[in-house]
């Protein structure tokens, strides 16, 4: 792991004055930009209920724990429609807990006690998601957040595999991912004190045997059938999951780690939001798709929070004339097929924001 910090707010400046409507910005009313949105958002969390703050997100979670054993007791039917109704909530329930409730609890954003909010991250991250807590908050929190965009740091490299065809990546290779996390988690181990190692062990042992033992003993599977069954329904949001993970700073401004602007600039112009999805915006939450500019500008803020700051954060934005990039779904996987060599397989130039600030 590299030596850096683990968080950065406002340090780093563009190499030299920027201008916006013939106007030269100095580095204090850079500072000001954040610090007036800032206290703009701060004020919107304070007037909210714990209701929309943390209550409305929670909620969901819970309704997704809730449907699991309708989705087990469907799938030991063996009526062929019933079946199918278990294993699309099994599907819908496991991306809701492993997608939404991971990223929240990675960013300690389901509870306002520490303590809490590290139990929440154990049992999302570990027992859910078969990942280990302390390397998906370093790789998520403290470099892709603390980074983003940063070539060699937050620039999202992870998500390539330059010697996959563009068909394969896309459209193939997702669906292995409920094989690759496991693999990949053990590999993260490495430089983990052996308490955490036997943790992050156990608790993806009993996630895993969990879900296992309760699809034998309570749906009537075959040891083969709730093994495809778990592939299923781990799998099922994949695709989407791997296309919203590049869609969103992947083809943006990419910086140099030496001269990285305000984080302002930096998250305006490495950032971009999908439009809303009924679907995705239930399962993955907001911050990850409709509000992923918001969310990187405010990554403490839950799933609902983001989603009612929106209007004031792209308003600012648009009213001090900086960026608030926005495509579609479609448009971005379009342009990704067309330009995977561009994307996935060079190397990314490097942004200079240099006049254009």
């Amino acid at each position: 792991m590299q030596n850096i910090p683990e968080e950065r707010r406002e340090t780093g400046s563009p190499r030299g004055p920027a201008s916006r409507d013939g106007f030269t910005l100095t580095d204090a009313e850079r500072e000001t930009l954040m610090m007036e949105l800032t206290r703009l958002v701060q004020k919107s969390v304070r007037e909210s209920s714990w209701w929309e703050r943390r209550g409305i997100d929670c909620s969901i979670l819970t309704a997704a724990f809730i449907s699991l054993p309708a989705g087990f007791l469907l799938l030991g039917s063996s009526q062929p429609l019933y079946f199918l109704s278990g294993v699309l909530i099994m599907g819908v329930a496991h991306a809701v807990i492993t997608v939404k409730g991971t990223h929240l609890a990675s960013h300690g954003a389901l509870s306002e006690s520490p303590a809490w909010a590290d139990f929440w991250a154990v049992f999302f991250i570990e027992v859910c998601g078969s990942f280990s807590a302390r390397a998906g908050v370093q790789a998520h929190v403290k470099m892709h957040h603390a980074h983003t965009n940063v070539i060699g740091l937050g620039d999202s490299s992870t998500w390539k595999i330059p010697f996959l065809p563009r068909s394969v990546y896309l459209f193939i290779a997702p669906l292995a991912v409920p094989i690759i996390t496991p693999i990949v988690a053990i590999s993260q181990l490495k430089g983990q004190s052996p308490l955490q190692i036997l943790r992050t062990v156990l608790c993806v042992c009993l996630g895993f045997f969990s879900q296992y033992y309760l699809l034998r003993c309570v749906s009537g599977l075959s040891c083969s059938s709730a093994l495809v069954v778990m592939l299923l329904c781990r799998a099922m949001f994949s695709l989407p999951y791997i296309h919203v993970n590049i869609f969103q700073h992947i083809g943006l401004s990419m910086f140099s780690a030496t001269h990285r602007p305000k984080r302002i600039y930096q998250m305006t112009h490495g950032v971009l939001n999908l439009p809303r999805n009924p679907l995705l915006d239930w399962t993955f939450g907001h911050s990850l798709i409709n509000c992923h500019v918001e969310h990187h500008l405010f990554p403490f803020l839950s799933d609902n929070m983001c989603l009612k700051v929106k209007p004031i954060v792209s308003r600012y934005l648009k009213e001090k004339k900086l960026p608030y990039l926005e495509d579609g779904y479609i448009s971005r996987l379009r342009l990704f097929f067309h330009k995977y060599q561009e994307l996935m397989v060079f190397a990314p130039p490097i942004t200079d924001l240099v006049g254009i600030q």
